[in-house]
């Protein structure tokens, strides 16, 4: 149930672009694994697993690596991911008014793909955490 602010309750408002998001699902809809998730309040495109892009408000979050963050920092409608008061190196948000046209959000989708051809898959740390903790656990008991 929704409750207004001022109660002190958390309402399940998630404003996004959802043109911005249409656009993205259609530039994407070619790929075998993409998968839509809300979160960062908005709505987030996984492909194979990880995290690629997002639409948040009314900016794009992209994936893109370390690697290329200070030559996206440069440009146009581009600033720095913050969270927890540090700078997330491996993301970049773009302005909506950066990417209006087809070309412009080509570019930083095919950034986004290119970087997630290289990031690590979340999936296979976790089933690696999961396989481990039993044995140790089995450890401390015996011992």
């Amino acid at each position: 149930m929704n409750f207004p602010l001022f109660l002190g309750y958390k309402h399940n408002f998630m404003a996004y672009n959802e043109k911005l998001a249409d656009r993205l699902r259609e530039m994407l809809a070619e790929l075998p694994d993409v998968e839509e998730k809300k979160m960062f309040r908005g709505v987030t495109f996984m492909v194979n697993g990880k995290m690629c892009v997002s639409v948040s408000g009314e900016n794009l979050m992209c994936r893109i690596g370390a690697d290329m963050h200070d030559v996206a920092v440069e440009q146009n409608g581009c600033s720095e991911v913050v969270m927890r008061g540090r700078v997330m190196k491996d993301f970049m948000y773009v302005s909506g008014d950066a990417v209006k046209s087809k070309k412009e959000l080509a570019y930083w989708v095919k950034l986004a793909l290119a970087f997630n051809s290289k990031a690590k898959d979340r999936r296979r740390q976790r089933k690696n955490k999961q396989t481990v903790y039993p044995t140790i656990w089995i450890l401390f008991i015996l011992l």
